[in-house]
């Protein structure tokens, strides 16, 4: 492999850490399935879907513990 395009493909990988920084694309993707996950539950739970999906938005996995400690109905 020439010099170049090693120092490309480093630089290449530089750039895309620091620009996704902490929160890449997977997580993301998880954080949003995560927010389904619990509008799908709230909604076994008489409550309303939309509102705990934008919850879940914010609070991800907390959001989760208080759903499943919420009681139905």
């Amino acid at each position: 492999m020439l010099f170049e395009e090693m120092l490309m493909m480093g630089l290449m990988a530089v750039f895309a850490s620091s620009y996704y920084g902490y929160f890449a694309p997977p997580y993301f993707v998880g954080w949003g399935a995560l927010a389904l996950i619990n509008a799908g539950l709230a909604q076994g739970k008489q409550k309303s879907g939309l509102l705990w999906f934008l919850l879940s938005l914010f609070l991800g996995p907390l959001a989760t513990l208080i759903l499943v400690l919420l009681p139905k109905g």
